[in-house]
């Protein structure tokens, strides 16, 4: 979630944290927390998502998000559009709770807690480490029921592991950062980024009906053809390619410099 840091707990946490919580219908704020939320979502947010929902994933961005550029990556996101009405809900919410709750985005199954990635040690050996941090927002009286957590047991109870493993990569791309004097990302560059993080239908028409498998030399091709995840995880490699993280990709013999 792109979180106002006074709702942030400023103490780094563990797997092994513990914490009270339970979320249920009979908490008196069952449900505030999916009103005025600005959820970010990752690339198999949007895969879940869109197939529950039996639509292309260019009618769910249209229909369901908005664009956010980061300021010190140039990269876009989508984050999940909440609806124009005085409670600014969540467009999947309902008195009963989540309508796609087993399809929910990544930062919902996290909530109570948060996550992130960042790089440590030094630059000739440096290591990516997630980290937690707990979300505390004055409505949510969760964190006085008595049921008790660890992050770990919370992150498998939530699914959010299998999220997480799917997300990684896609994670560890971002924290790219633009050169201090050198120009951001372009408009195409970044909708590049977008097509291939998000837009997954519209990126298979890419690679399928352009000249892409032209230059780009692949074995992969069937199985991308095939299944979505790979598409989508081909889609990593391509993004890594495109911002030269790393030669992920082979152009064609005849078509190198």
């Amino acid at each position: 979630m792109l979180l106002s840091m006074k709702f942030v707990e400023p103490i780094e946490r563990t797997l092994n944290s513990k914490f009270k919580f339970r979320c249920h219908k009979d908490i008196s704020c069952f449900n505030k927390c999916c009103s005025r939320a600005d959820v970010l979502l990752t690339p198999y947010d949007i895969v879940r998502m869109k197939k529950r929902l039996e639509i292309s994933s260019e009618e769910f961005l249209k229909k369901y998000t908005y664009i956010h550029i980061d300021e010190k990556s140039s990269h876009p996101y989508a984050v999940l559009k909440m609806m124009d009405d005085n409670e600014g809900k969540c467009p999947f919410v309902t008195p009963e709770g989540c309508s796609i709750y087993e399809d929910r985005p990544t930062n919902c199954r996290y909530y109570p807690v948060g996550q992130g990635l960042m790089i440590s040690g030094s630059e000739k050996e440096s290591v990516n480490k997630d980290f937690y941090f707990f979300i505390r927002e004055p409505q949510c009286l969760g964190y006085q029921e008595d049921k008790e957590w660890t992050i770990e047991t919370w992150r498998i109870d939530q699914g959010v592991d299998l999220y997480d493993e799917m997300n990684r990569e896609w994670k560890e791309i971002q924290l790219r950062r633009d050169t201090p004097g050198q120009p951001k990302l372009d408009s195409n560059k970044q909708g590049m980024l977008y097509m291939a993080s998000y837009d997954i239908d519209r990126f298979k028409k890419f690679i399928f009906e352009s000249r892409f498998l032209d230059v780009i030399d692949t074995e992969e091709v069937e199985k991308i053809k095939a299944d979505e995840i790979a598409l989508m995880k081909f889609g990593f490699k391509y993004l890594k390619y495109v911002l030269m993280l790393e030669e992920t990709l082979k152009v064609k013999e005849e078509y190198r410099k």
